[in-house]
């Protein structure tokens, strides 16, 4: 009997992915565990391995096409059999009034039904497209398990409203579906931006001693230090002396962090990822210095997974490392209450002791949310920050 092998949630909170590509095809033999399908999360790219042996009757998508948690991503069976099974005797009736043994059959064809929104069966990221592009649920027939609604059924009643001029695209331009990962960022900035109100603080910090600190340490290490890992060994005794900015608001309660796993934003070709630096204070500078490396390359890679994607308690974004030599307003990542961005430091005039002296100065920007943590106290963090930033042997000590 052929076995399904259906989209499970694979720990990120899945609710749908889109195929890469297929690593086997319909008449291949495959064993267990055997990967069949690389397919593209919100977070990552990861192979799919097959849960039976056998040979691949059917696959569930063409390359490029997406699939929700449920919906069949291959069938494995026997060679030799056949996908979908022949309909049953119980599944055809004859013509009424004939009683020959060559008798034609009829398969029932289900109509399309009318049924009211609240019945639809459809997730919450399916019908909130629906919404998005004017598709009426109820008027659809769902191609998903159990006559489900699936995004490529209202992307394609979307495509029959425009075809009928409602909302087709300029002659001149053109429509690029957003990625997987595209989408969920854009989800996830749409609900920092309408759920938490936030606030910025910036200043402009002399890194002259950072720069030199950083070159002594690359000449004792034998290799460069990233700066990045010495922007997290500055921030980490901010946050302990400042405990609101490693937290998460639920409701009426502040949840106050002990573990300090910073987010490490990090700028791929696919996007803008988080990685996450679990448990940044148990770490030297010089395991810091190995896990910015190690994570930049396996999010660049698209090879982290999940629990290294998640779960950040507190974030720190180097736009200085893309040329980004201002400040900026980063906006709180959903279930933390803070994040700091960094510019690219550009030599300029500064006052020390009455006279004027060219220095690196780098751009800080703060944002914190504002429903836990006053002005004050941010200006304080920012305050002690820049300090150990002008001075990082306090670091080193």
């Amino acid at each position: 009997m052929a076995g399904e092998f259906r989209l499970a949630d694979i720990g990120e909170g899945l609710t749908e992915a889109e195929i890469v590509r297929w690593l086997v095809q319909v008449g291949d033999e495959v064993a267990v565990d055997q990967p069949v399908v690389e397919v593209e999360t919100a977070k990552s790219v990861v192979e799919l391995p097959s849960p039976f042996a056998g040979t691949v009757l059917h696959l569930g998508a063409p390359d490029g096409g997406v699939l929700e948690v449920g919906e069949l991503v291959a069938v494995v069976g026997a060679a030799g059999e056949t996908w979908p099974p022949s309909a049953s005797d119980d599944t055809a009736r004859p013509i009424v009034g004939s009683l020959s043994e060559d008798a034609q059959h009829l398969t029932p064809v289900a109509a399309p039904v009318q049924v009211a929104a609240s019945q639809v069966q459809a997730v919450p990221l399916v019908r909130k497209l629906a919404n998005d592009l004017g598709v009426e649920l109820g008027g659809l027939r769902g191609s998903g398990p159990q006559g489900r609604i699936t995004r490529a059924d209202v992307e394609a009643a979307a495509g029959s409203l425009s075809s009928d001029g409602g909302g087709a695209a300029p002659a001149d331009a053109e429509r690029r579906p957003l990625s997987a990962m595209r989408r969920t960022i854009a989800r996830s900035l749409s609900r920092a931006w309408s759920e938490i109100p936030m606030v910025s603080a910036f200043d402009d910090v002399d890194v002259s001693r950072l720069l030199s600190a950083r070159k002594a340490l690359a000449e004792h290490y034998g290799r460069a230090v990233p700066l990045d890992a010495l922007l997290v060994a500055a921030v980490l005794p901010a946050l302990r002396e400042f405990p609101e900015f490693n937290a998460t608001l639920e409701g009426d309660t502040l949840l106050l962090h002990r573990r300090h796993d910073i987010g490490l934003a990090v700028d791929t070709p696919d996007g803008l990822m988080v990685a996450v630096i679990a448990d940044a204070s148990a770490l030297t500078l010089h395991g810091l210095a190995e896990e910015v490396v190690r994570l930049g390359t396996g999010a660049r890679a698209r090879t982290l997974s999940a629990a290294e994607l998640t779960g950040q308690t507190f974030t720190v974004s180097n736009i200085g490392a893309v040329g980004g030599s201002g400040h900026g307003t980063p906006l709180v990542p959903p279930g933390t209450t803070g994040i700091l961005s960094l510019g690219r430091a550009v030599d300029k005039p500064v006052v020390r002791d009455g006279r004027i002296e060219i220095a690196p100065m780098m751009p800080v920007s703060l944002s914190y949310d504002h429903r836990v943590i006053d002005g004050g106290t941010g200006r304080r963090f920012l305050a002690m920050l820049s300090g150990l930033l002008c001075e990082p042997v306090r670091l080193l000590a």
